[in-house]
């Protein structure tokens, strides 16, 4: 049985007009005090990882061997082809074709030179995407956009290359949509089959086109009706606008009756729920979704979303339709201008490149490749910043754009107040925005994330935006059954783990082997804003397995364990330390004296000695069943937690030069102090039994004793807890702030450490439940990566 619909009567005529090229906003140059000064310098392998889980010898061992292989380029150039020729064959993701003279030259060369090529050519297709994102057309907006008649002729369209668009990119199966990449039949597919087959019908044109859209949608539309599959935002009211225009329009296909009035039944209903609400997110939901309303808006009332590029929430549909029912001019130059742009077909949004730019970058972070692309990223810092400076349209009227935006700039180092976010620093104006009123899981969990990159100590609007995110995040996770795996996989880890708690390259391994396209989600349409998911996912996952072969040959060292010396000791234990420290001293001092071209032999002694006397200080305490103040513990404990072998050492060995008066300079103690502090203090939190088994003494204890029995050992956990997140705030801040004494990569190396330690002992004590951390180890050094979405190289 077919469902048939009548034509309509005809369409309101538009004035003529004599439009002006619309033009874009320039962004605003940052002189050069302002601009963000970014070393991007990457660490040698062990300077970073091998920190992680260890204060012995073996720690000290790696950074030696971390320095040969620093040094020893030619044996990193083998290893690498190495790596290149083993690289595993992955499959599943579409592959992009070489021309034929390039697939010539590449069969004459050797695997080696044929596999740093194609890292090239990786490189080169990202950088290009990065610095001009490529955007998808929009199906489902070119059709709404193609339906916009020519201001005074209503039966001429204003944009006939959007209706040959249409009819040149049917899919085989009769439909329309992004199937090129995903053959999948979706409520995405659906739609923009049916707009289309609108758009041809509105010109009458293309008629067997029509009638393989309408088979397309008849034998698809179950899909409409169920709920448990994935929808556009609006899906019911757009999709059920559409098909009242079909009615309208006469239009014919194999549908029963019933299907179609259950589908209107659906918009009646959402409809009963929109005019119940009468907030501000409502508004404007209504006029993103505006062409799936038509007469039954009040379109004056729609003029005020209305932005200043003549868009509608940069949708060019909504703008289209918006255009179709109330003619305005700067709607029009808006269409126009995003036409010429894309030639023939628009996105689903425009503009949007400070979005798809910003995913990117976060994403090359994310999975460990961003290095790479250092000079780019920050001319694309800087750019962003003179748009947030400006109070930019794409950055304030977007609450996840917004988010972004101020954690990727702030953890850049760039100066932002935490003030321009005020205006979602509540649950309440958060639902006021287009974004709020979608519950939109991408804005909360961005600005989640936002909330924790607090430098100050009274930044209460972050504070706030960190409690109600949490909260509707945590919901979210029982609640969104419908919404995708692998959004729900990255809410649960950032609650799980805050940034200040992630160790670098188990993170990258975990991103890649969960990749995720940058910034792609579904709006109107299916919203992919970067095109080259092929390229990262290679070049991250040969960036990994080229790390860890290094790791692995600098595991192989740690035999020179087994050289001890003959002299006489009180015990064999004795005799093992002693020469391993003393060998260890004598060899990093004579290599890093090399590395710094000056002597550097006896402040590594100097260090050893601090952390020996503080220990003796304490031995001392425990022996005499001494309490002493707690600023007399935490004066001893900070040298005592053993950070400073550990970590000051590794400072010689970063590639840059450490001066004298750097080492003596008050930032570089505090640096090492305010770091050395958090651990410590999560030590002692996470440690208070096993310690206090050993009758050692623990902040936490101290402060129990000294209160006199009026604080309890919960209200003495969470003292300490308050020191231990401005010890943190305060580092954080050193180390995003630029121009100071101690350089960039020295600062960076204490931040990274405070975050191994926040690792270490985040949800026990490392040092009695070592199986959690060893398998961390295991997953950088030893695992191969096994990604859930593959890929042909």
């Amino acid at each position: 049985m077919s469902a048939r619909f009548s034509r309509p009567t005809g369409r309101s005529s538009f004035p003529m007009s004599n439009p002006k090229v619309a033009a874009g906003a320039s962004p605003v140059v940052l002189p050069a005090h302002r601009r963000r000064q970014r070393s991007r310098d990457t660490l040698p392998a062990a300077a970073t990882e091998s920190l992680s889980l260890q204060r012995s010898r073996a720690n000290q061992l790696r950074l030696v061997t971390s320095a040969h292989a620093s040094a020893g380029a030619c044996r990193r150039l083998e290893l690498f082809s190495r790596v290149c020729r083993r690289r595993p064959r992955l499959t599943g993701v579409r592959t992009r074709t070489m021309s034929s003279n390039c697939l010539a030259n590449v069969g004459r060369l050797a695997p080696g030179e044929n596999a740093i090529l194609q890292n090239m050519e990786w490189k080169a297709r990202i950088r290009k995407q990065l610095l001009q994102p490529e955007l998808l057309p929009s199906s489902y907006d070119t059709a709404w956009v193609a339906m916009v008649p020519l201001p005074g002729s209503p039966q001429v369209p204003c944009f006939p290359q959007c209706v040959e668009w249409i009819l040149q990119n049917q899919q085989g199966n009769g439909s329309w949509g992004l199937g090129q990449i995903d053959s999948s039949v979706n409520k995405d597919v659906l739609s923009s089959t049916l707009a289309c087959v609108l758009a041809l019908k509105r010109w009458n044109v293309g008629p067997e086109h029509i009638i393989r859209g309408l088979r397309f949608i008849g034998r698809n539309f179950s899909l409409a009706m169920d709920e448990q599959t994935p929808a556009p935002v609006g899906f019911n009211t757009t999709f059920a606008g559409m098909l009242s225009l079909a009615i309208e329009m006469d239009l014919e296909f194999p549908v029963r009756q019933t299907d179609v009035d259950g589908i209107l039944h659906l918009r009646d209903m959402e409809l009963e729920r929109l005019y119940e609400d009468k907030s501000y997110g409502r508004e404007a939901y209504m006029a993103y979704v505006a062409e799936g309303l038509g007469n039954l808006l009040n379109w004056n009332e729609v003029m005020k979303f209305q932005r200043k590029n003549g868009s509608f929430f940069n949708s060019p549909s909504s703008t289209a339709a918006a255009l179709i029912h109330n003619y305005d001019d700067k709607a029009l130059q808006y269409l126009k201008f995003t036409v010429n742009k894309f030639g023939s077909s628009v996105p689903t949004v425009y503009p949007t490149n400070i979005y798809c730019q910003l995913s990117m970058v976060d994403s090359l972070e994310k999975i460990g490749i961003s290095h790479h692309f250092s000079c780019e990223i920050k001319s694309i810092l800087d750019v962003t910043y003179s748009f947030w400076l400006q109070r930019d349209e794409q950055i304030v009227l977007d609450v996840a754009t917004c988010a972004m935006t101020f954690r990727l700039l702030r953890m850049n180092g760039y100066d932002l107040s935490s003030d321009e976010l005020s205006h979602v620093a509540e649950e309440s104006t958060f639902h006021n925005s287009l974004q709020g009123y979608l519950n939109d899981t991408k804005s909360i969990l961005e600005l989640y994330k936002a909330s924790h990159v607090s430098l100050l100590e009274n930044e209460i609007i972050l504070a706030k935006i960190g409690s109600w995110s949490g909260s509707l995040l945590t919901q979210k996770l029982f609640s969104d059954g419908g919404q995708r795996i692998s959004i729900h996989g990255e809410i649960e880890y950032a609650l799980k783990f805050p940034f200040y708690t992630t160790l670098e390259r188990l993170d990258h391994k975990r991103n890649i082997e969960h990749f995720d396209a940058p910034g792609s989600h579904m709006l109107k349409t299916e919203y992919l804003p970067c095109r080259v998911n092929q390229e990262l996912l290679s070049l991250a996952t040969e960036d990994f397995t080229f790390s860890q072969s290094i790791y692995q040959d600098e595991l192989l060292a740690l035999d020179r364990w087994h050289d001890h010396h003959k002299d006489d000791f009180c015990s064999e234990q004795v005799k093992i330390l002693f020469w391993a420290l003393y060998t260890t001293l004598n060899e990093l001092g004579s290599m890093a004296s090399t590395l710094q071209n000056r002597c550097v032999r006896n402040h590594l002694i100097e260090i050893w000695l601090q952390m020996v006397r503080c220990m003796m200080t304490e031995a001392e305490w425990q022996r005499s069943k001494c309490m002493p103040t707690m600023e007399e513990y935490m004066k001893s404990g900070y040298v005592s937690i053993g950070l400073g072998p550990t970590v000051l050492p590794t400072l010689y060995f970063l590639g840059e030069k450490l001066l004298g008066h750097v080492v003596k300079d008050e930032e570089y103690d505090e640096l090492f102090r305010l770091a050395s502090i958090c651990g410590r203090l999560l030590n002692d939190r996470q440690g208070l039994k096993r310690e206090s088994t050993d009758g050692k003494l623990n902040s936490i204890s101290l402060l129990v004793h000294h209160s006199g029995g009026s604080m309890s050992i919960e209200a003495a956990k969470e003292a300490v807890y308050k020191i231990i997140v401005t010890s943190r705030r305060d580092l954080l801040r050193l180390f995003l702030k630029e121009d100071t004494a101690v350089p960039k990569p020295f600062k960076e190396l204490f931040w990274k450490v405070c975050k191994i330690l926040h690792f270490f002992y985040l949800q026990t004590d490392g040092f009695s439940s070592p199986n959690e951390k060893v398998s961390a180890v295991n997953a950088v050094i030893h695992e191969p990566l096994k990604p859930n979405v593959l890929i042909q190289l």
